[in-house]
């Protein structure tokens, strides 16, 4: 009877295990849309189902044993292949590598084959040895998550081998080694897919990285047009001022008090040419340094770049400060610039053809955190459209790219820790940023 309960207790602890992958690669499943976590838990649900039948606890028929056997082998096929990396076929440009190859692939065959025979269960012998070929097949690529995984299992596996393990264990009559695969299957599974979850995360920021470094290029056109209109004047000013000074000159009219004033008037547009310049050089730079900044200061190198499309497009922009000017927070202020830029950008084409075209920012804070609002008069989004608005690849325009506003979320919520919400008010949208204010 003791030996009974042991064994119950022994099929709980495999039950468990299973379950736990299952709700384990299910959740991540959920957050990443990951194929080879979505196929690992059908290989463990069936797993589960083929174990419960094997241990005769429950009343499950044969049939039903090894349909869930196929299943799970099924599974675990599409899991490695999806879980495996590098090339499946080996480049092979002479006899040497055709014969090292050769090898290698002979070596998978019979360490699969003592698997199966230690363990007696196809799928996770499957696995191993799919992935095995993932890294003989590419040796000089290291991949860690497959790595940590074959390794695992052909140390476990020469372990047992070298000291006859197997045979002393059934000589023994303990429970059936079967049992005890799941475990370490689990263990192995969970170490490599974190290390897979790290790699993921790290590609999907060098890829978010370089996407916000792009985006910042997209309207690259648009931005030089911006740059050449606001040089015009400045220079037509700059010009004006030395023909007047060369007129005075001439005619032996110029005096001391008219050269100065001219001469400051001159300096004045020539800080704003170099402003303008700072601004743009800024923005455009790939800086990942966090600082306070003044709020106020990044909101005016936005509306710099954009001052020629607001006014060309007589947009009224009211920038109004509910809290001190000078108000500051944490974080990469040319970030924070191209998230007050989307922003804009989107109303500025939202208001091309409104009447009275108005933008209203407003920055308020308290002891807490800055909030930023951004309004518009152009009619709101569609409600339909509202709930997508942050997705990647949305876009209502016929040219837009749909990765603005999706890359402003990013960075809120990610460089700033704070909040981005939209919502639609009487005349049009409000967007509004929620951001730590810096100590």
């Amino acid at each position: 009877m003791q030996y009974d309960i042991n064994l119950i207790l022994f099929y709980g602890i495999t039950f468990g295990i299973l379950i736990m992958t299952i709700v384990y690669t299910f959740i991540r499943y959920i957050y990443s849309k990951e194929i080879f976590y979505i196929s690992y838990c059908f290989m463990q649900i069936f797993s589960l189902v083929y174990i419960a039948a094997f241990s005769n606890l429950f009343e499950i028929s044969s049939f039903i044993q090894e349909l869930s056997l196929l299943i799970a082998s099924i599974s675990a096929v599409l899991f490695a292949i999806t879980f495996y990396e590098g090339k499946f076929l080996p480049k092979i440009s002479n006899y040497k590598e055709l014969i090292i190859n050769t090898l290698l692939l002979n070596v998978v065959i019979l360490t699969a084959f003592y698997h199966y025979m230690l363990f007696e269960y196809i799928p996770y012998t499957i696995i191993y040895a799919i992935l095995f070929i993932s890294i003989v097949f590419n040796l000089k690529q290291g991949f860690k998550p497959t790595l940590i995984y074959v390794l695992g299992w052909s140390i476990f596996c020469i372990l047992l081998f070298a000291f006859d393990f197997k045979n002393y264990y059934i000589q023994k009559g303990y429970f059936d080694i079967v049992l005890s695969v799941f475990a370490i299957e689990a263990i192995l599974f969970t170490i490599s897919v974190g290390y897979k979850y790290n790699d993921l995360k790290n590609q999907n920021k060098s890829f978010e990285k370089m996407v916000l470094q792009q985006s910042k290029f997209v309207k690259s056109g648009e931005m030089i047009a911006n740059i050449t209109h606001q040089f015009r004047q400045p220079l037509n000013n700059i010009s004006y001022i030395l023909i007047n000074l060369k007129k005075k000159f001439e005619n032996n009219s110029l005096d001391e008090i008219y050269f100065d004033k001219k001469f400051i008037q001159a300096n004045n547009q020539l800080e704003f040419l170099s402003k303008t310049i700072e601004d743009f050089k800024e923005f455009y730079t790939n800086s990942k340094d966090k600082n306070n900044f003044s709020v106020k200061e990044a909101i005016s190198n936005a509306l710099t770049i954009l001052s020629a499309d607001l006014k060309s497009n007589n947009i009224e922009l009211d920038l109004k400060f509910d809290t001190f000017e000078e108000v500051e927070i944490f974080g990469v202020k040319s970030e924070f610039t191209q998230v007050i830029l989307s922003i804009i950008s989107n109303a500025i084409d939202v208001l091309k053809n409104i009447e009275n075209p108005k933008i209203k920012i407003l920055v308020f804070s308290n002891s807490a955190e800055v909030t930023i609002s951004l309004a518009d008069n152009g009619g709101g989004i569609k409600s339909k459209n509202i709930k997508k608005i942050f997705e990647p690849y949305f876009s209502t325009k016929e040219q837009g790219f749909g990765i603005g506003l999706y890359l402003s979320k990013m960075i809120i919520e990610e460089s700033f820790l704070g909040k981005i919400s939209v919502e639609n008010q009487k005349e049009g949208a409000v967007f509004s940023l929620f951001i730590e204010k810096a100590l």
